[in-house]
């Protein structure tokens, strides 16, 4: 076992002096050392019940016979991050989390690792380290939040965003405004809706990598203990039959992973995420495949932000295995794979039922033929874009008007708050990209901001930056070359007429090849945004979008 290096022999003695420090007794010396990897914090609501979480690990893990250690993870709360230069340091935490979770394995010998993460980039972080040290691993989450009631209707994070542009408008008062602050996050967890962390923690059972229930059971309620307890006993299987990682991510997982991910509607996020997590695992995504699977596989959920659903209503018609079983019945699975729970995924879904045929459409009456996310491409995204198509108005699957550029978030909040955007304009947020940014923010405050303005059915966004999950309406991101590589996005012009079709899946600038030629000869890279710490460094090594903003070895 891997704890034989810090626990066994004779040259080990200095090891085994530090944990009698610790407290460990000789009996639990000679038990395999299981890291519980926690991202508990004060700071962020998904994270601050992570240690319940943690303890009731812990309790499995040890009744299992295990020796549990509980370390630390960092993670970034991107709803308080939004809209200031925290944005910067969100996607950038992935990296940091794979990184420090790869160190504290492999220094201190642990034989297992239970994840315990919850929000956007602290999932895939994880999922990433767990690819990479490829010792026995299982996830279990903090659980999303219950949606808050205003005026008798669910609500969540992204209606608070929004709310704000209300305001601005003059549809909804101060008084509304507070009552929406009070009442919209009512609880621990992570937000209510099919953001990127609950869309994460859900592909996360959807690759196999976490038991059933990962990702919906919400926050509060005791099940989600019961749940981390038996992640405590399932690692000790998992390490006795030496199920690892890249045993259960495999291409064949990823394809069900986006299967799923096009069946619930989740977060763009998930195009960044999913290929920097096999890249880990040793597998390629094409971006362009991702049509395919989209092509073949039928949305069958509708949460909010696309829908007046939530999370906990997604858990009580049966969860992630519901949506699963109906994706079955058309053979749109790989069933024959391994999974966390020591069975396959066939196996998982025997006697699996669809409670609710509302919350989870029967595959025979989808919300769309077609999955949740389209891959676009066109003079404009050379080599892709992405958007959330369960959430973008009918109306605007298909768009042509004049592009409004700003090279910065700000100031395109600033002409959108300020009246300046009216309808049927496209706005082009650039030099947000992973380099440009660096860090590639979300644009949660301007996709709000325009839906709250009354704008939401015909408006479009076209960045080189991402979208919160919460983000709905033509929002298409991760364009990619970005504008500080010297994109095509970084060549459009006030004016340019932009054309979008979603529907076969391209993004265009109508100018000719040879004026975008023209324009490319003059264009000069811009000097970097940061030039120190962290943000410099990673500015350096990132790629594009569409390769998952993953990290090179240069």
């Amino acid at each position: 076992m891997n704890s034989d290096r810090v626990l066994r022999g004779l040259q080990q003695a200095p090891h085994r002096s530090l944990f009698n420090a610790l407290g460990f007794t000789e009996e639990e010396k000679k038990k395999p050392l299981i890291g519980i990897v926690s991202s508990q914090s004060e700071i962020i609501p998904g994270h601050m019940e992570l240690d319940r979480i943690a303890q009731a690990v812990k309790m499995g893990v040890a009744e299992a016979g295990g020796m549990p250690v509980i370390v630390p993870a960092i993670a970034v709360c991107d709803g308080i991050a939004m809209g200031h230069i925290g944005m910067k340091y969100s996607l950038v935490t992935r990296d940091l989390i794979a990184d420090s979770t790869e160190c504290l394995a492999m220094a201190h010998g642990f034989d297992a690792l239970v994840m315990i993460p919850n929000c956007d980039k602290n999932v895939p972080g994880l999922l990433m380290a767990a690819a990479r040290v490829n010792i026995p691993t299982i996830f279990v989450s903090g659980g999303p939040m219950l949606a808050g009631v205003v005026d008798g209707r669910r609500r969540s994070l992204s209606s608070m965003f929004e709310a704000v542009g209300q305001v601005t408008a003059g549809t909804l008062t101060k008084e509304q405004l507070a009552e929406y602050e009070e009442k919209v996050c009512p609880t621990c967890g992570s937000c209510s809706g099919m953001y990127t962390a609950n869309s994460m923690n859900c592909l996360t059972e959807a690759i196999g990598m976490g038991l059933r229930g990962n990702g919906t059971i919400p926050a509060v309620y005791s099940a989600r203990i019961r749940l981390a307890k038996k992640a405590g006993y399932q690692i000790m299987e998992l390490l006795k039959n030496n199920i690892r990682p890249r045993d259960i991510m495999t291409d064949k997982a990823f394809e069900n992973a986006l299967a799923v991910d096009m069946a619930l509607g989740c977060s763009t996020n998930t195009m960044l995420h999913i290929p920097a997590i096999a890249h880990e695992a040793g597998v390629e995504i094409d971006m362009e495949y991702v049509n395919e699977i989209s092509a073949r596989t039928p949305n069958l959920c509708h949460l909010a932000p696309a829908g007046p659903t939530y999370m906990e209503q997604l858990d009580r018609a049966g969860g992630v295995y519901a949506v699963m079983k109906e994706l079955t019945k058309k053979n749109l699975l790989h069933t024959d794979l391994i999974t966390c729970t020591g069975k396959t995924v066939g196996e998982n879904l025997e006697n699996v039922v669809n409670f609710d045929p509302e919350v989870i459409r029967p595959i025979e009456n989808p919300y769309l033929q077609n999955g949740g996310i389209a891959v676009l491409k066109g003079n404009l995204a050379p080599d892709t874009g992405v958007v959330k198509r369960a959430a973008v108005a009918p109306e605007m699957l298909v768009h042509e008007g004049p592009a409004r550029v700003f090279d910065c978030e700000e100031d395109a909040i600033e002409a959108i708050l300020g009246g300046k955007i009216v309808d049927g304009d496209v706005v082009i947020i650039r030099y947000e990209g992973p380099k440009g940014g660096p860090g590639m923010r979300e644009m949660l405050n301007p996709t709000s901001a325009i839906a709250g303005m009354g704008l939401g059915s015909t408006v479009a966004l076209i960045t080189d930056g991402r979208f919160s999950g919460a983000s709905r309406g033509a929002s298409i991101g991760h364009v990619s070359p970005e504008a500080a590589v010297g994109g095509p996005i970084a060549l459009v012009e006030e004016g340019d007429i932009i054309s979008i079709d979603i529907n076969n899946n391209t993004l265009n600038v109508k100018i000719s090849d040879e004026e975008m030629d023209r324009r490319r000869a003059l264009w000069k890279p811009r000097k970097p945004k940061v030039t120190g710490g962290y943000l410099s460094r990673y500015e350096k090594l990132v790629t594009s979008g569409n390769k998952g903003a993953i990290l090179e070895n240069k």
